[in-house]
């Protein structure tokens, strides 16, 4: 790909003061892009958007909380007054609930959904007329292997990731005549601070994530810049043909039923 295969672009982020969201914004910088990266924490919000900046000095930081309407409905539309178009965005914001259904509370549930759900209702009903305005206008939504498979102790995750996966494919239906291109990329066990958190739930997190590993059959995790550049590639004019699919990108993790690092080979358990 071409360093500057997005020059002269607007790429609009959230949840990108950190992990998959802050390597987004830095491909997109590094592609030439002009990025707002939004995020809910001002003070790491600020420190990423210094580290964008010194690649893409016109970057802007937006401190937002995505879940709520007023919030989002008033920052996209100083987003879409400052840039007026913009090219791509980015649904990355999320959060993990390790929680029962026995143990949740209807506010814990709502909260899981709103943040990884609703704002991308949110961001792309309000940042539409601006993403009419581009050429070749795209939107990627943040998915997960949990919205392909299962996992224990989280289940308003696993419905919310869920929902981005049909969402996506929804918005392609519905956007497709506006010229707009929607995608999902579904990341694997990626070294994030969000699964660090995860882990940080059980007895030994450095077992936890040593044991999940070994259960890839690349037997690592991933970066967040190996999906950082799914997500350029679902943006860019590469993909021109690709709408409504998600791309699932976890080293091979819902490639098997059963995985045996040791043999390297699937176990047959019929």
């Amino acid at each position: 790909m071409n360093r500057l295969h997005f020059e002269g672009r607007i790429a609009v982020i959230t949840g990108a003061a950190a992990g998959i969201g802050f390597a987004v914004a830095q491909r997109f910088a590094e592609e030439g892009a002009t990025v707002a990266l939004l995020d809910q924490n001002d003070k790491e919000g600020r420190a990423a958007l210094d580290k964008i900046k010194a690649i893409s000095p016109g970057s802007e930081f937006y401190r937002v909380d995505v879940g709520a309407e007023t919030e989002m409905r008033a920052t996209m539309a100083t987003i879409s007054d400052r840039f007026r178009k913009v090219d791509h965005l980015v649904n990355n914001a999320g959060i993990v609930m390790v929680k029962t259904v026995e143990e949740s509370s209807g506010e814990d549930w709502d909260r899981v959904m709103d943040v990884n759900v609703k704002s991308m209702f949110l961001a792309v009903k309000y940042l539409l007329p601006a993403l009419r305005l581009a050429a070749q206008p795209t939107i990627v939504n943040m998915g997960s292997v949990s919205g392909m498979v299962a996992q224990r102790g989280t289940p308003a995750y696993v419905a919310a990731k869920g929902a981005v996966v049909m969402l996506s494919k929804a918005l392609a239906l519905d956007l497709a005549e506006d010229g707009i291109r929607v995608n999902c990329v579904c990341p694997g066990i990626t070294d994030t601070p969000m699964l660090r958190l995860h882990a940080n739930t059980t007895a030994d997190p450095d077992r936890t994530l040593k044991e999940r590993c070994e259960r890839v059959p690349l037997t690592r995790m991933l970066s967040p810049r190996e999906i950082a550049d799914a997500v350029l590639y679902l943006s860019g004019d590469r993909s021109s043909g690709i709408t409504g699919t998600s791309l699932v990108v976890d080293a091979g993790y819902t490639a098997a039923a059963e995985w045996s690092r040791s043999s390297g080979k699937t176990q047959n358990t019929k």
